[in-house]
């Protein structure tokens, strides 16, 4: 930065392979959980915007799902989504895990990147999981592979390096005014935010059994703004009649585990109690509908 009195602003996109660490990371940088994160690839299916707030810039950061090869439609729009955020970018963060080797997804990345005239950083994630020596081969490596203009270690889950990321990126914002307000953390709705919560709170609670043939809608919010309470009706939609068991549970079992534990997560987001209504519909092979996918947002 040149001086003191100037001000930069600018997008940062954040790719990376399936469980890099890319939403953990945003959560981190921005203080807030707007991002959802769980240990099953493509948690992530829609860019969300973070927004983080310092005395001379304003990053705005994209977080965008993980990318890997895929015949399935649902995911390779997912998949076309992650890589075009990198065309709107100001500069790209490739944020990769050095605890797992990911060689087809970053090969992918890397094809993507031959092509792109943005400034590049990588950051290295999940040292806290390796050792020192095995961090500097990977920085080697990687050095070799993509003239990046920085190569920044990290650990997103502990925080450990972040604060030098972030004044890395800073280096490369064009500079210019403020692209959000001084109160803003991300452009995605209230609404949107506990639905991705609930579907979350799914894929976690369900194992392998529901992977990602679901899609939650708010059917009705009510108490958004001021008040002492929330009540939000939200639709789990499936794609086959079998799966609706699964999801309910024996008596409900499961569906009220997973509305307890999503209720906890909106009641912090909203800081207000919240009455959360859940219920599950067949939506019959929606992933390979084009119409469906677009109701639902993808």
């Amino acid at each position: 930065m040149s001086s003191a009195a100037s001000f930069y602003s600018g997008f940062v996109a954040i790719i990376g392979a399936p469980n890099a660490g890319k939403s953990t990371l945003m959560n981190r940088l921005i203080g807030e959980k707007i991002a959802i994160t769980s240990k099953k690839p493509q948690t992530t299916r829609n860019r969300i915007l973070g927004i983080v707030h310092r005395p001379f810039s304003q990053l705005a950061f994209v977080d965008t799902p993980g990318v890997h090869r895929t015949s399935k439609i649902l995911n390779r729009r997912i998949v076309d989504a992650a890589l075009a955020a990198t065309t709107d970018a100001d500069l790209v963060l490739w944020l990769m895990d050095v605890s797992r080797s990911a060689e087809e997804e970053n090969s992918l990345i890397l094809e993507h990147l031959q092509s792109c005239s943005k400034p590049v950083i990588l950051a290295l994630n999940k040292i806290d999981l390796i050792a020192r020596p095995e961090l500097l081969t990977w920085m080697e490596l990687w050095h070799g592979r993509f003239p990046f203009r920085e190569i920044v270690p990290i650990s997103a889950v502990s925080g450990e390096q972040v604060e030098v990321l972030v004044e890395v990126l800073e280096k490369y914002l064009p500079e210019g005014p403020p692209l959000f307000p001084e109160d803003s953390l991300t452009d995605k709705s209230v609404g949107f935010i506990v639905s991705e919560l609930i579907r979350e709170k799914v894929l976690r609670r369900t194992g392998e059994e529901i992977p990602y043939s679901i899609a939650v809608t708010i059917e009705s919010f009510k108490g958004e703004g001021e008040g002492e309470k929330a009540e939000i009706h939200a639709a789990i939609h499936v794609d086959r009649e079998s799966q609706k068991g699964i999801l309910i549970g024996k008596g409900g079992s499961r569906l009220k585990e997973i509305g307890t534990d999503a209720r906890r997560d909106i009641e912090a987001l909203m800081g207000k109690k919240v009455f959360l209504k859940l219920f599950v519909r067949v939506q019959k092979n929606w992933t390979r509908d084009a119409k469906a996918m677009e109701r639902f947002g993808y």
